[in-house]
C-alpha cells in the first residue's frame, strides 16, 4: 500500500526532474544561455533528480536531511534572482562580470513568470512536501 510519504517523494521527484529537463529545454533547445544564478540554481537543482530517485525507489526517507538544505539554499538562490529581474534598480548592485546579465528575462509570460520564477516554484514544491515528509515511526502512529 502507497503512503503518504511515497507520494510526497515521488512528487518531489517528478518536480526536480521537470525543473532539469525545463532548464536543459531552455539552453539546448531554445538556446538561452545560462546566467551565474542561472548556473547555481541548476547546480542545486541536478542532483535532487538523482538523490531523490534513489530515495523515491528505495521508499528511502532520510533523504530529506540532504534534500532539504540544498532546496532552501536553491530556493533562496531562485528568489534573489527573480528579484533582479523584477525590482527596479536591484540589479545595479551587482552586474554580472560577463555573459548575460543576471536581469535579463528570456521569457516573461504573464508579465511575472520568467525562469527564475519556474525554478522558485520547483525548489518550493520540493520544501514543502519535504517539510511534510515524516519518519516512518512517525507517520505509522497518525
Amino acid at each position: 500500500m502507497i503512503n503518504k510519504n511515497q507520494i510526497y517523494l515521488y512528487v518531489s521527484w517528478l518536480a526536480s526532474i521537470i525543473a532539469t529537463l525545463g532548464s536543459l529545454y531552455f539552453s539546448e533547445i531554445r538556446g538561452f544561455i545560462p546566467c551565474e544564478f542561472c548556473w547555481y540554481q541548476r547546480i542545486l537543482m541536478y542532483p535532487l533528480v538523482l538523490i531523490l530517485g534513489i530515495g523515491t525507489f528505495q521508499n528511502d526517507f532520510s533523504v530529506k536531511k540532504f534534500v532539504l538544505p540544498m532546496a532552501l539554499i536553491g530556493w533562496f538562490i531562485s528568489f534573489y534572482h527573480y528579484l533582479l529581474q523584477k525590482v527596479p534598480g536591484l540589479a545595479e548592485i551587482k552586474p554580472c562580470a560577463n555573459g548575460v546579465p543576471c536581469s535579463a528575462q528570456y521569457i516573461n509570460w504573464f508579465g511575472f513568470i520568467t525562469i527564475p520564477f519556474l525554478a522558485l516554484m520547483a525548489f518550493s514544491i520540493i520544501i514543502v512536501l519535504m517539510f511534510l515528509l515524516k519518519k516512518p515511526s512517525e507517520s505509522m502512529s497518525k
